[in-house]
């Protein structure tokens, strides 16, 4: 796969990651204007529907494609060395996955 393909995949999925990213809050942020839980029971609950933890799954795994994408760009424009530059996609890659791992683990606890 040529330089070229691999920036247009890229490309794709930070834009679709963003959009998902920006329906999900406008809808999340709709709904808790409209209907707020009161209290740690009714927000569980609401968590614990399976759409709504599908569609905070999703969330979680987009933002991080979106980090991973954004940063990665950022570290092949800025950072000439190619083994600082492994290095700290070692670095961010395994932050990101720690951090997603966590996320989903709380979020499928629930």
């Amino acid at each position: 796969m040529s330089r070229k393909a691999h920036g247009l995949r890229a490309w794709v999925l930070q834009r679709i990651s963003a959009v998902y990213l920006a329906a999900y809050f406008l809808l999340t942020s709709t709904y808790l204007v409209a209907r707020s839980p009161g209290s740690y029971e009714a927000w569980r609950g609401w968590l614990a529907d399976p759409w709504v933890n599908l569609a905070t799954g999703l969330f979680i795994l987009s933002l991080l494609v979106h980090a991973w994408v954004g940063i990665r760009d950022v570290v092949m424009d800025y950072v000439p060395h190619m083994g600082l530059r492994v290095s700290l996609f070692a670095v961010i890659g395994l932050t990101l996955a720690g951090c997603g791992i966590w996320s989903l683990r709380i979020l499928f606890s629930v």
